[in-house]
């Protein structure tokens, strides 16, 4: 297939709020040894793009200064030393940057096939939150059977992949969301209780409930100290954000008696090696939850917008008035 030399992207003018995102041209990208050049049916728009946008994520060396850490889409081309896809074949992928474009290089063995029952576009969706949810929670882990899962943030993007996998794996599914619709939403993916925290405080909730297990957590703040009360002993304490922020007083003593683990992770600047491997355990061992009948997991799109209108995607994402996933159309 030939490919044109030029396509079109969404770029930064500067730091700043959404309006900062506009229309221009770049080169197309090719393929170096080892990556693939996908031609991008949707991108997906994700925290860590907010946060870059504003001027506080920079992308890590030799990867894209573009927006964008997941796609679908057609393989264009292929890196000389690569084999595993061919040209033609429809995936979904975890990239480097650069997914706010109409084409995109990526590493080969960070692309999956897409999901049985998946639509391609809302394909774009899966794979930053399952690359990120599979391996702070359960890649390498081994889990308490019936365990309790706290999962902050229910209603978004990692919030609903993760109540999804959950509920898949066996746990019990509580959550925190912000109104009765978004508590209903997370119900209906699994969740076993949503708790309206505008209502009700999680702690005592969870600590009825015996404690948590594992808890992941992107608010941060407060919720930091809640979050070792609300936690039984043994338990692992996963922090993905700070939308609260990441500095606060804190008692370590509970952390000690409860024999707790509290760590946190960003993706994007794991090596390539492990993300390839978490790629091949997704296909393993998640993928195939998409293909039961009944499907145990689905994808979660909110909404979708044409790529030109990547500032309005941002707004809507920055309100948090969102149910799973907002995606970019080409």
């Amino acid at each position: 297939m030939s490919l044109p030399s030029q396509m079109t992207v969404i770029e930064m003018r500067e730091a700043g709020g959404p309006d900062v995102l506009i229309t221009g041209r770049r080169d197309v990208p090719a393929p170096t040894a080892g990556e693939v050049v996908i031609k991008v049916t949707a991108a997906g728009v994700n925290g860590p793009d907010l946060v870059q946008r504003r001027g506080h994520y920079p992308p890590p060396k030799g990867a894209s200064d573009l927006l964008g850490l997941e796609v679908s889409g057609e393989i264009v081309a292929l890196g000389s030393a690569q084999t595993a896809w061919a040209i033609g074949d429809r995936v979904c992928a975890l990239t480097n940057g650069g997914g706010y474009a109409e084409y995109v290089a990526v590493n080969a063995s960070h692309c999956l096939p897409i999901p049985e029952g998946v639509d391609e576009i809302d394909a774009a969706g899966l794979p930053e939150t399952y690359f990120t949810v599979w391996s702070n929670v359960f890649f390498g882990h081994q889990l308490k059977e019936n365990g309790i899962f706290l999962v902050h943030g229910g209603a978004g993007g990692i919030g609903s992949t993760a109540i999804q996998i959950g509920a898949a794996m066996g746990l019990q599914i509580y959550t925190t969301a912000d109104s009765p619709d978004a508590c209903a939403y997370c119900e209906d993916l699994g969740a076993k209780r949503a708790i309206n925290f505008k209502q009700d405080d999680f702690v005592p909730i969870l600590r009825e409930a015996g404690g948590a297990d594992i808890i992941l957590d992107i608010i941060g703040g407060e919720y930091v100290a809640r979050n070792i009360k609300a936690a039984q002993a043994d338990a692992r304490i996963i922090q993905l954000a700070f939308n609260l922020g990441s500095k606060m007083e804190l008692d370590l003593m509970p952390v000690m008696l409860k024999r707790l683990t509290l760590t946190g992770s960003t993706l994007r600047s794991r090596p390539e090696a492990f993300k390839s491997a978490v790629a091949t355990d997704l296909q393993k061992m998640v993928w195939p939850f998409f293909a039961a009948k009944p499907a145990k997991l689905r994808a979660t799109t909110f909404t979708r917008f044409p790529l030109a209108d990547a500032a309005k995607a941002h707004e809507l994402m920055e309100s948090g008035s969102q149910r799973g996933k907002i995606l970019l159309t080409l």
